[in-house]
C-alpha cells in the first residue's frame, strides 16, 4: 500500500479558503497581502520594497506547511487553533508541482484586477509573473522536508526567495543545499522566560534550538536578517539583549517591527496595545545605543526600522 499524502483536512481547507487562502496541491498555500493590492493600484508598497527593492505586486506570499508549527505566538495573525505541532507526516508534494500550483492560485486571486481602471495592463502582467517568493505565510516552512529543493525550484524560475523561520530547526538550516536569497530568523524574545511567555512553544527545548540557529548563522553564506515582532508587555524588553543576540548572529540586518492587531491576533491583543512607530523608533535607538550599529532605514506606516552596521551597497535587489 502506497504512503498517504500529507494533507490539509477538507473542513479546514474550506475555512482557509473563506479567509482568502488558496491551497496549492495538498499542504501548501498562497494568500495575497494588502500591499500587493495597493502596489497594483499604485497606492503604495510594503516595507520590503523600501528596504530591499522587492516589487510588492510581484511578491508571492506562500508556505509549503500551512498548518504545521511548533509555536503559538501571541502576536500571530494566523489561527493557532488549527496548527498541528507535529512535523509533517506522510508523502509530501513535489517542489516543482507546489511552485506551479502556487503561481496558478495567485493568478486566480489577482484575476479581478485585470479590468480594474486603476491598474495598468503592464503592472497587471508583472503581477501575473511573480518575481519574489516570501515563504512566510503560515506554519513553519522548514517543517517541509524538501525545503531546499523548493528554494532551488523558485531560483530555477529566476525568482528571489525570502525564507522566514522561527529558528527552532537548526538541523534543517545546517543541511540546506540551496540557501534562500534572504534568510530571516524571527527572534521572538530576548530571554527564555519572555520567549516562553510570548511564543508558547510545544517543544521544551525550543529556546535552546533558536540559540543554536543564531550560532549557525555566521556560516551561512547568504543575506541574513533577524526580525523582531514587538509586543509591549511581552517581548518589548531588554533592548541590549536583542543587540547582543543580533551581533552574535553576524546577520546583516535587524528589523524591529511592531506587531499588528489583525486577524486572530485581535482575539489576544487589542488594537490599543499595538506599538506605534515612535515607540518602535525609541526601542530601536535603545538597541543600537553604545554599539557600532545604526538605523539605516524606516517605514512609519509599517512601524518598522532597519538596523545594520552599515548601509550595504547591495541592500536593494533591483
Amino acid at each position: 500500500m502506497s504512503e498517504e499524502y500529507c494533507k490539509i483536512p477538507d473542513k479546514l481547507k474550506l475555512k482557509l479558503e473563506k479567509q482568502q487562502y488558496r491551497i496549492a496541491k495538498n499542504h501548501s498555500a498562497v494568500k495575497t497581502c494588502n500591499w500587493l493590492k495597493h502596489s497594483l493600484k499604485g497606492e503604495g508598497t510594503c516595507y520590503k520594497n523600501k528596504f530591499y527593492g522587492i516589487s510588492s505586486h510581484q511578491c508571492l506570499q506562500c508556505t509549503p506547511s500551512t498548518i504545521w508549527c511548533n509555536l503559538k505566538c501571541i502576536f500571530c495573525w494566523r489561527s493557532a487553533s488549527w496548527y498541528n505541532k507535529e512535523r509533517m507526516q506522510g508523502k509530501v508534494d513535489d517542489p516543482s508541482e507546489i511552485v506551479e500550483s502556487m503561481i496558478e492560485e495567485q493568478r486566480k486571486l489577482i484575476a479581478g484586477f485585470k479590468a480594474h481602471t486603476s491598474v495598468p495592463n503592464e503592472r497587471y502582467l508583472e503581477a501575473y509573473n511573480p518575481k519574489h517568493a516570501a515563504i512566510s505565510l503560515s506554519g513553519e516552512p522548514t517543517f517541509y522536508p524538501r525545503i531546499s529543493e523548493l528554494l532551488d525550484e523558485f531560483h530555477s524560475r529566476k525568482m528571489t526567495t525570502f525564507l522566514v523561520t522561527n529558528g527552532t530547526t537548526p538541523e534543517v538550516l545546517e543541511k540546506l543545499d540551496t540557501l534562500p536569497t534572504q534568510l530571516y530568523i524571527t527572534l521572538i524574545a530576548p530571554t527564555k522566560e519572555l520567549f516562553e511567555k510570548t511564543a508558547r512553544p510545544s517543544e521544551e527545548n525550543a529556546w535552546e534550538k533558536i540559540n543554536k540557529s543564531i550560532e549557525l548563522l555566521p556560516s551561512l553564506d547568504t543575506r541574513k536578517v533577524i526580525r523582531l515582532t514587538l509586543v509591549p508587555g511581552y517581548n518589548m524588553e531588554y533592548p541590549k539583549k536583542y543587540a547582543e543576540l543580533f551581533l552574535k548572529s553576524d546577520a546583516h540586518f535587524l528589523e524591529p517591527k511592531g506587531f499588528m492587531s489583525v486577524g486572530d491576533a485581535r482575539k489576544r491583543l487589542p488594537y490599543e496595545v499595538m506599538p506605534r512607530f515612535p515607540k518602535i523608533l525609541e526601542f530601536s535607538e535603545m538597541i543600537i545605543e553604545d554599539t557600532n550599529m545604526k538605523i539605516i532605514d524606516k517605514k512609519e506606516d509599517s512601524a518598522v526600522t532597519l538596523i545594520a552596521k552599515e548601509d550595504y551597497s547591495w541592500r536593494k535587489l533591483n
